[in-house]
């Protein structure tokens, strides 16, 4: 009967987020699945029908290193978001708890402010006539004002920017739940800092990174809104491409199949993650 309790109470609990996914993830990609393979009009719209001639399409040089060039720019974003996010997980995870606070709340500030106007005001910042240019010309450093915007300098910046928060928390989770102990007892036997560091600290915290990591590369490889404000006319990645099938060339069935290309191989990087890296910590509570 406890069991019987338990599981009728777990159901009630699941339904609802279980009912979500299935009407506003499930059903929707089920209807970019049927319209991926369907015909095109002359008009650009949908016939009933079947083809692959949209995934054959995406096999063209044109997309094919648009995709490249997606997967590269995600990478890269990911790598400098890490590099700068870490130092300031560890800063946090091992400061006063006051300290603490309140780089916690400077982290999370920015989510105070709709991501649109953040990028906008990006330029405000980095335009001809923006802050720091306005700053370099009136201290004498340079004598006409840089390019900083709607080029590629901008979209990492924008990218940078609007994922840091989402690379710092999971690797302070991970830090701040290591026992400090493990570190004075490294010490104590004679290993100094950088070797505490790669030995005890950067293993525990790979959980983590791996999470940050996830969290960024994803939303990063599907983002339309920073390259398009922020982006020149060679900055374009998969999610424009996808972007001005649905709203600028009517393409839906192509527009379809590149969504769906996207999602479900962003779902076997999910799979991998959940996998290889146990987020939930099944592992760990069996052992325990």
């Amino acid at each position: 009967m406890p069991d019987q309790h338990h599981r009728r109470e777990l159901t009630v609990l699941l339904a609802p987020p279980a009912l979500w996914l299935v009407l506003f993830f499930g059903v929707p990609l089920l209807i970019v699945l049927a319209f991926s393979v369907c015909p095109q009009d002359v008009n650009g719209g949908i016939v009933r029908g079947f083809t692959l001639e949209h995934y054959q399409r995406m096999m063209d040089p044109l997309y094919a290193g648009i995709v490249v060039e997606s997967l590269v720019l995600a990478a890269a974003t990911t790598a400098i978001t890490l590099l700068l996010a870490y130092p300031t997980a560890y800063y946090m995870a091992f400061a006063p708890p006051r300290t603490k606070t309140i780089v916690m709340f400077l982290v999370v500030l920015p989510f105070w402010t709709n991501f649109l106007v953040r990028m906008y005001s990006f330029l405000t910042i980095l335009g001809s006539d923006g802050l720091i240019n306005s700053a370099l010309l009136a201290l004498g450093v340079i004598s006409e004002p840089l390019s900083l915007v709607h080029n590629t300098f901008a979209v990492y910046v924008g990218f940078v920017y609007g994922n840091l928060p989402y690379m710092i928390l999971p690797i302070f989770a991970a830090l701040d739940r290591m026992n400090v102990a493990m570190l004075e007892a490294s010490m104590d036997l004679g290993a100094g800092p950088v070797r505490t560091f790669w030995k005890i600290t950067l293993p525990y915290s790979v959980p983590g990174v791996v999470a940050g990591i996830v969290f960024v590369f994803i939303p990063t490889l599907g983002n339309f809104v920073v390259p398009e404000i922020l982006g020149g006319a060679d900055n374009v990645i998969i999610g424009n491409v996808i972007n001005r099938q649905f709203l600028g060339s009517r393409n839906w069935p192509f527009g379809s199949a590149l969504s769906a290309a996207l999602v479900f191989g962003l779902m076997v990087v999910i799979s991998l993650y959940i996998r290889y890296f146990d987020p939930m910590g099944k592992k760990r509570l069996s052992v325990m």
